[in-house]
């Protein structure tokens, strides 16, 4: 099974009709209750726990941790940044990724070989430091760290990590700016790198078309 949060819009919703295409056993969640989507608010640690509750043991074969936020879009160094700001971003980007890992631990073990793909993107790279938007950059960079540390500590238990940058994509988050990657291309592109996830290539940093990302 195939658990994808985030699923309600974007590329979360491209990734979920992606697989649904292919008639792969797909569940998605939402902060809102939505369809047949799942209620889950990744920044909510009480959320998470009810999640792990409603799956009980079934087996993921598939976590895509994807569920995130850009609370400082267009924001930079002259701009007034609240504590508020870097908590609400950790707490969603870094800390949600974490605990949900955590939370679906059993689930996954109970499927192992199995895989977690955790959507960051190239603004969490430290080598391509490039300026503004301080909040969402050292999330990103935090669940690239978190990812790639979880690949280490899950090797043993057949659990392969990778850490992916979608592109640019069009969508809500990036509304008025100069994305030019539609979601279903990212999705398509992402799904076969999930596919390629392994134990060789765990603790990857790539991009959707399967480029290596700097650190």
């Amino acid at each position: 099974m195939i658990l994808i949060t985030g699923a309600n819009r974007g590329l979360g919703a491209a990734l979920l009709a992606h697989y649904r295409s292919e008639e792969a056993e797909v569940l998605g969640t939402t902060r809102q209750p939505q369809g047949d989507l799942l209620p889950l608010d990744v920044s909510d640690p009480a959320s998470i726990t009810d999640l792990a509750a409603r799956l009980s043991d079934q087996p993921i074969d598939l976590l895509i941790c994807n569920a995130g936020a850009y609370f400082d879009r267009g924001m930079g160094l002259g701009d007034t940044y609240d504590a508020d700001i870097f908590a609400r971003s950790f707490a969603t980007n870094a800390t949600g990724p974490f605990l949900t890992v955590q939370a679906l631990l059993p689930n996954l073990r109970a499927a192992s070989p199995s895989k977690v793909a955790i959507i960051s993107s190239q603004m969490g790279s430290n080598t391509r430091a490039r300026g503004g938007s301080y909040a969402y950059r050292a999330s990103k960079a935090a669940v690239l760290n978190i990812g790639r540390n979880l690949a280490t500590d899950l090797a043993d238990e057949g659990i392969a990590v990778g850490i992916y940058h979608p592109g640019w994509v069009i969508s809500g988050m990036t509304a008025g700016s100069a994305a030019n990657i539609e979601a279903g291309d990212s999705a398509r592109g992402l799904a076969a790198r999930f596919a390629a996830l392994g134990p060789e290539t765990t603790g990857c940093f790539e991009t959707w078309e399967g480029q290596a990302m700097p650190l």
